[in-house]
C-alpha cells in the first residue's frame, strides 16, 4: 500500500529528518508581480470611480443652487470656494459686521485689559481704574459705604434725644443699623 508521503520519502513526520508535513514549491516573483498588478488595477479604478462620483455630486450641487440676486454684482462663478477679499468688493460701505469673530475677540481682549488692569479714567479729575480682584479685596475690607442717617425726623427733633425716634427704641434698630 502506497500513499503520497510515502513517494516521496516522507513518511508523516518520522522521516530520517523529521520532517513534517509542507509546502514543496515556494512563492514566486511571477505571482507576486500579477499580485501588484491586480492591486494598481483595483486601486486606479477606485479612484477614478470615486473622481467621477464627485464630479456628478459637483453637478448636482450647482445645478440644485438657486439663483443670486441680481442686486449683487461681482458675484464669484464657483461660490464653493470664495476668493480672498471677496465681501470687502462686493458689498458696499457701511459693513456692520466684516469678521464677526475676530471683532468679538477684540471686544472681549478690549473688556479684559479694562476690568485686569491699572488705568486712568480721568487724569484731570485723579479717578483711576484699579483690577476687579483687588477692588473686591479692598470691598471685603473695608466694607459697602454707608448712607448717613436723616436727623429731619419730627420725633428726634421733640424728644432732644441724640437723633433715634420713639420707634426705633420700641422696635428695636432698622435694617442697616447696628445694635
Amino acid at each position: 500500500m502506497t500513499d503520497e508521503t510515502t513517494k516521496h520519502g516522507n513518511n508523516g513526520g518520522e522521516g530520517p529528518f523529521g520532517h513534517g508535513n509542507y509546502e514543496h514549491q515556494d512563492l514566486g516573483p511571477k505571482n507576486i508581480l500579477y499580485f501588484l498588478l491586480v492591486l494598481g488595477v483595483a486601486t486606479s479604478l477606485c479612484m477614478v470611480g470615486l473622481r467621477g462620483l464627485y464630479t456628478f455630486l459637483d453637478h448636482r450641487v450647482r445645478a440644485s443652487q438657486p439663483e443670486v440676486n441680481p442686486l449683487i454684482t461681482n458675484v464669484p462663478q464657483d461660490t464653493l470656494h470664495i476668493p480672498p477679499g471677496y465681501p470687502q468688493t462686493a458689498f458696499p460701505s457701511p459693513r456692520l459686521e466684516e469678521d464677526e469673530r475676530g471683532q468679538l475677540n477684540d471686544i472681549r481682549l478690549q473688556q479684559d485689559n479694562t476690568l485686569y488692569s491699572y488705568g486712568w479714567v480721568d487724569e484731570n479729575a485723579g479717578t483711576v481704574r484699579i483690577p476687579i480682584e483687588r477692588a473686591m479685596d479692598l470691598l471685603v475690607q473695608r466694607g459697602l459705604p454707608v448712607r448717613p442717617q436723616e436727623t429731619g425726623d419730627k420725633g428726634a427733633e421733640d424728644e432732644g434725644t441724640s437723633g433715634s425716634s420713639p420707634a426705633t427704641k420700641a422696635t428695636g434698630p432698622r435694617k442697616g443699623e447696628m445694635k
